[in-house]
């Protein structure tokens, strides 16, 4: 992103999970683009590091995401001094995933509870304090729309958030409502992966990709970008994958 061109010059943008990868990288986008930006994360020291990345003017809040009285809290705080232009929400969580036969249950809805319920406290809370006429962003993932075996459960959390889209995009009009969803992207969710099974991973996808990679942050938040600061845009779910989402027949 250009720093010159301060398209976000006088906002005030919230990225919700923005201490460490695709959070990160859109606050920074957003922070080059003239945005007062405030970014939330759980771990005091990673979220410090990450203000002290993006620069500009960011600060960051500790915030468990997954808690309902600390969310309705910040935005109460954060309204005064005035109100949110754009809504980032970018919590994510590793928990569901498994071949559905050996699927714990308890298991997937932990998942619905790291993703899945933040992403809609998150929203009720902030309502009061959106702009009118701004923006909110979810962060789901191409999971919703894939056929990988052993992926059911994240495609019944980012389903769930993606089937939200339409409707809220109406209902909540003319604030806007849109989600990118993401493919394979290269950040810190994926350090649970050993690193030589992450790199064939990636490698595998790469070589079956139109764009012969897998994905970076910063390609993810220039979707983001793209959708807070056109308002002629509505209610769609963004892909962000490479094009691994298309039938190539490879």
């Amino acid at each position: 992103m250009s720093t010159a061109s301060n398209l976000f010059a006088g906002q005030r943008v919230v990225v919700m999970g923005g201490s460490s990868g695709i959070g990160e990288a859109a606050a920074t986008a957003f922070a080059a683009d003239g945005a007062e930006v405030v970014v939330t994360g759980r771990d005091r020291e990673r979220l410090d590091a990450a203000v002290a990345r993006i620069g500009g003017k960011t600060s960051g809040r500790q915030l468990d995401a997954t808690d309902p009285a600390a969310i309705a809290a910040f935005f109460t705080d954060f309204a005064e001094g005035g109100t949110v232009d754009h809504l980032v929400v970018a919590v994510s969580g590793s928990a569901g995933s498994g071949p559905i036969a050996q699927l714990d249950l308890a298991d997937l809805a932990t998942g619905f509870d790291a993703k899945f319920w933040p992403h809609v406290r998150v929203l009720k809370a902030a309502l009061p304090h959106l702009r009118e006429d701004g923006s909110v962003t979810l962060i789901t993932a191409a999971s919703a729309r894939a056929a990988f075996p052993g992926t059911s459960g994240l495609a019944a959390i980012n389903g769930a958030l993606e089937a939200m889209v339409p409707p809220l995009a109406v209902e909540l009009a003319p604030l806007r409502v849109n989600a990118v969803s993401p493919g394979v992207i290269d950040t810190p969710w994926w350090d649970r992966v050993p690193a030589d099974q992450r790199a064939a991973l990636f490698d595998g996808l790469a070589a079956t990709t139109p764009v012969g990679r897998v994905g970076r942050p910063e390609d993810v938040a220039q979707a983001i970008l793209l959708l807070a600061a056109n308002t002629f845009v509505t209610g769609v779910v963004f892909e962000c994958t490479g094009g691994a989402n298309l039938p190539t027949g490879r």
